[in-house]
C-alpha cells in the first residue's frame, strides 16, 4: 500500500505555500524564502503481527502471549469475515465455519469450543460482549471488520484480571476518527460472488474538546448453499469529551443484527454428492443486539492512573425451524397440502457489567514497578423460552399458533469479582507478575418446563473462587524475551447443559463450574534488523470437571439420566509464528510467514452416556482439537501494488468424545476430516483517498467442513464455502 507522508514545517506563511524562516538577531532581520519540502515513502501493505506492550490500556501483559491484528494491513476478505485469512498469522486458531459467511466469528484457541467464541472473553474497545458471561457466554454481537482498526488478542494466562476464562480475551478495537478535521467521510463498498452486497458508511472527527464518529453497515447474500440466505446490518456511534489531557468521558452504543437463513444439514453422502444442496428452507435465526457503554479514564496524578467502564447488552437470539438431522425430511404433508409446524424459539438477554481498574506506578529498590487492581460486579438475566408451537409457514415468523412454550425459564446471575496483579521488576531484564482474582456469585435457575413438576426445576449454581497465578518475563538483549506463566480459570456452568430434556433427566445438585489452569513457556524476538521474526511457545490447558450427562440408578433401582460433571481433560501443544524479510527496499518488499501449531488433547478420565450406554472416555481425544494447524504465506508488494498468497492446513479431528470413525448414516457423528485451502488477495492504492482489494478465496473449490455440530445449527454436516471473489472499494476524504 503507497503511503505518502508530507512533512511541513510551518513558522509562518503556512496558506501561502512557502516556508519563512526567520532568524531575529539584536540588530538586523534576515528573511528568507524556501520551497516546501514533500518527502514521500512507500509503506508495506502487510504488516507482521504485533504484540502487546508490557503495559497496554491497563492490563500488565509482561509475560503473557499476546497479538495484535492491524485489520487494514492484513490480506483478507473482510466483508465476509473471513476469519482463517484474518486470523492467518494466529499459531494455533481454530475457525468453525457454520453460520453463512459475513455473519458470525466463531474462534477457539488451544482445544477449546469454536461455537460463537464462547470460551473468550470478547470484548469491543474493552466493553464485554459475550451476551450472557454465565448463562449463554456466547458473542452474538458482531462488529463488521469494515468498521475495526485491530484485533487484540491474549491468551489465558492473562485472565485474572478481567475474566477468569480458559481461552483469553478477543478485544476489537474500533477505528478512530480523523482528529485533524471537524468531518471526515469513509466509504467502502464490496461485490462478491453468491450475490454479496456490502456497504460501510462512516463519519468522524474533532472539533474542540469533542470526538465523534457514527457508522452504518449493510451486507446481503445469497450465500454459497442454496436456501442460505443472509440479510445483516450494524449501526455504531461514539463520543468523547476531552475534558482535559488527565480526564477522558466517552459514550457508545451499537447494535449488531442478521437474518440467517438455515440451509439446514447433510449427510456425508449427500455433501460428497453435491455440497450445496439445502435439506431446509424454511428454518431461520436472528440475533439482534444492542450494546451500551460508558467509560470513564482518569489520571489524578503522574503515578496513577482508573479506568471505570459500565455496559449495558440487550437484546435477543430468535429461530424458527424445523428440526432434524438430514434424514429427516422437510416436506409437504400429502393429504393436508401443508407442511409440518416449526419450533420456535426466543432468547432475551440483559446483561449489565460494572468494570473498575487502578492503575498505580511506584519504585521499589531503585526500579519502576507497576500494581493492577480493581473489581467487576454482573448482573443478568437470561429469559430463555423454547419450544413454541410455530407456523407451518415458509418464511420467517416468530407467531405462535398455540399459546405457551415448552420451557419458560429465566436464568439470573449476580456475581462481583476482585483482582489485584503486581508487575514487579526485579531486574532491568526481569519482571515476575503475581496474581490473584476473588469471585462470589450465584446463578438460579427459575421457571417451568413442560412435564415436569415445578419443584424440579429450581437450580442454584455457586461462583465462588480463589485464583491465582504467576507470569514471568526476561530480556535477552532489546530484541528477544523468554516468557512464561501459569493461571487458574474456570468455566461456568452454562444454561443449555443443564436443561433436563425430559423426565428421565435430572441436574445434580452438586454441580460446579468446570475449573482447571492455563500453562506456558515461550521465547520471542526479531533478528536482524527485524528481518526475521519468531515467537515460540508451549502450552497446557487442563480442562477438569468438563459437563455431560451420565446413566444412573436411584435406590429403588430406577434408571435416570444425570446432567453432571463427567471427567477432566488436558491439551498440551506447541505454536510457533516466523515471518521473515526476503526482500525489503523503500518501494518494494516480499516476505513470507507461518503460523502453525501441534495440539494433543486427551480425556484424562470420565464417562458419559451415549444412547443406554456408559461409556469410558479415558485416552480419547478431545472433539475439535486437530493435532496440526498451519497457515502459511507468500506476501509482495511494489509502490501501490500488493499481492498475496496463503495456504491453510488443519488436520483431521473427531467430531465427539467417543471419538467416532466411520460417519452414521446422517453424518451427525464420525471423522471431520483434514482439509487444504489455497486463497490470493491483491490490493492497490489508487491514490492517497482511494484503494482497492480483491479476493479469491477457496481457490481450488476444495469440498470441505469444520464440525459436526451435535445441536444448533442442525445435527449433521455443514459445508464450507467454495470457490468466492470479491472486490473492495475504499474512500476515505
Amino acid at each position: 500500500m503507497k503511503c505518502r507522508y508530507v512533512i511541513s514545517v510551518l513558522l509562518l506563511g503556512v496558506m501561502s505555500g512557502s516556508l519563512r524562516v526567520i532568524a531575529q538577531r539584536t540588530d538586523t532581520v534576515s528573511v528568507t524564502d524556501m520551497e516546501a519540502v514533500y518527502i514521500r515513502h512507500w509503506r508495506s501493505a502487510f504488516r507482521p503481527v504485533d504484540t502487546l506492550a508490557d503495559l497496554h490500556q491497563g492490563y500488565l501483559i509482561a509475560g503473557k502471549s499476546s497479538e495484535v491484528i492491524s485489520v487494514d494491513q492484513t490480506p483478507a476478505n473482510i466483508a465476509d469475515k473471513n476469519v482463517r485469512q484474518v486470523m492467518a498469522k494466529i499459531p494455533g486458531a481454530f475457525v468453525y465455519e457454520m453460520d453463512g459467511s459475513g455473519n458470525q466469528i466463531n474462534l477457539s484457541l488451544r482445544g477449546l469450543d469454536p461455537h460463537r467464541s464462547w470460551d473468550l472473553n470478547v470484548r469491543q474497545n474493552g466493553v464485554l460482549l459475550n451476551s450472557d458471561l454465565y448463562g449463554y457466554p456466547a458473542s452474538h454481537y458482531n462488529p463488521p471488520l469494515e468498521s475495526i482498526e485491530r484485533i487484540e488478542l491474549v491468551r489465558g494466562t492473562a485472565s485474572l484480571q478481567y475474566g477468569a476464562m480458559f481461552g483469553g480475551m478477543l478485544n476489537y478495537v474500533t477505528r478512530t476518527p480523523d482528529t485533524s478535521r471537524a468531518v471526515g467521510f469513509e466509504h467502502q463498498n464490496t461485490l462478491g460472488s453468491f450475490g454479496t452486497l456490502a456497504l460501510y458508511n462512516s463519519l468522524g472527527g474533532r472539533k474542540g474538546k469533542l470526538t465523534w464518529q457514527v457508522y452504518d453497515h449493510r451486507r446481503t447474500s445469497e450465500g454459497y448453499r442454496d436456501q442460505a440466505s443472509t440479510r445483516s446490518e450494524a449501526q455504531y456511534a461514539r463520543c468523547t469529551w476531552t475534558f482535559s489531557p488527565r480526564l477522558h468521558l466517552s459514550v457508545e452504543s451499537g447494535r449488531s443484527t442478521y437474518l440467517y437463513q438455515l440451509p439446514g444439514p447433510l449427510s456425508d453422502a449427500q455433501a460428497a454428492a453435491d455440497p450445496r444442496q439445502a435439506t431446509r428452507s424454511r428454518n431461520y435465526y436472528s440475533p439482534d443486539i444492542w450494546v451500551t457503554a460508558l467509560t470513564l479514564d482518569w489520571q489524578p496524578g503522574p503515578n496513577t492512573h482508573i479506568s471505570w467502564i459500565s455496559s449495558h447488552l440487550q437484546g435477543d437470539r430468535s429461530s424458527v425451524q424445523f428440526i432434524g438431522a438430514a434424514d429427516k425430511p422437510d416436506t409437504l404433508n400429502r393429504l393436508t397440502g401443508t407442511y409440518a409446524p416449526r419450533q420456535v424459539d426466543i432468547d432475551l438477554f440483559n446483561s449489565n457489567t460494572s468494570e473498575l481498574r487502578i492503575l498505580h506506578h511506584y519504585t521499589l529498590a531503585g526500579l519502576r514497578s507497576v500494581l493492577a487492581a480493581g473489581g467487576r460486579f454482573i448482573y443478568n438475566d437470561l429469559h430463555r423460552r423454547q419450544l413454541g408451537a410455530g407456523s407451518a409457514g415458509e418464511d420467517y415468523d416468530l407467531t405462535l399458533v398455540q399459546p405457551g412454550w415448552g420451557r419458560d425459564l429465566h436464568y439470573r446471575t449476580h456475581n462481583t469479582a476482585f483482582f489485584a496483579e503486581n508487575q514487579l521488576r526485579i531486574t532491568h531484564n526481569l519482571i515476575l507478575s503475581p496474581g490473584i482474582r476473588i469471585e462470589y456469585g450465584e446463578t438460579q435457575m427459575r421457571g417451568t418446563i413442560v412435564a415436569l413438576a415445578p419443584d424440579r426445576i429450581p437450580v442454584d449454581i455457586p461462583h465462588r473462587f480463589v485464583l491465582g497465578g504467576i507470569s514471568g518475563q526476561y530480556r535477552l538483549g532489546k530484541k528477544i524475551q523468554l516468557l512464561g506463566g501459569i493461571s487458574q480459570a474456570y468455566r461456568p456452568v452454562v444454561l443449555g447443559e443443564i436443561i433436563p430434556a425430559n423426565s428421565l433427566e435430572q441436574v445434580d445438585p452438586h454441580l460446579r463450574d468446570s475449573r482447571g489452569y492455563n500453562a506456558e513457556l515461550g521465547i520471542r524476538g526479531r533478528w536482524l534488523d527485524q528481518l526475521i521474526r519468531l515467537s515460540l511457545t508451549a502450552f497446557r490447558v487442563q480442562y477438569n470437571d468438563r459437563i455431560g450427562t451420565q446413566a444412573m440408578e436411584n435406590a429403588a433401582g430406577d434408571l435416570y439420566y444425570l446432567k453432571t460433571n463427567i471427567g477432566d481433560s488436558r491439551t498440551e501443544g506447541a505454536e510457533l509464528y516466523s515471518e521473515i524479510q526476503l526482500l525489503r527496499r523503500p518501494e518494494a518488499s516480499i516476505s513470507c510467514f507461518t503460523a502453525t501449531a501441534w495440539m494433543k488433547g486427551r480425556y484424562l478420565n470420565g464417562q458419559l452416556l451415549v444412547g443406554q450406554t456408559q461409556v469410558d472416555l479415558t485416552g480419547n481425544e478431545v472433539e475439535s482439537t486437530p493435532r496440526w494447524t498451519s497457515r502459511n504465506g507468500l506476501q509482495a508488494s511494489w509502490r501501490g501494488l500488493n499481492g498475496s498468497v496463503q495456504y491453510s492446513y488443519v488436520a483431521r479431528t473427531y467430531a465427539d468424545p467417543i471419538n467416532t470413525v466411520v460417519p452414521n448414516a446422517n453424518g451427525t457423528r464420525g471423522i471431520v476430516p483434514a482439509y487444504a485451502l489455497w486463497d490470493l488477495h491483491v490490493g492497490a492504492q489508487v491514490s492517497a483517498a482511494v484503494s482497492v482489494r480483491a479476493s479469491v478465496s477457496n481457490l481450488t473449490n476444495r469440498y470441505y467442513f469444520t464440525k459436526r455440530p451435535a445441536i444448533y445449527p442442525g445435527p449433521g454436516v455443514w459445508p464450507g464455502d467454495g470457490r468466492g471473489v470479491s472486490v473492495s472499494l475504499t474512500v476515505r476524504v
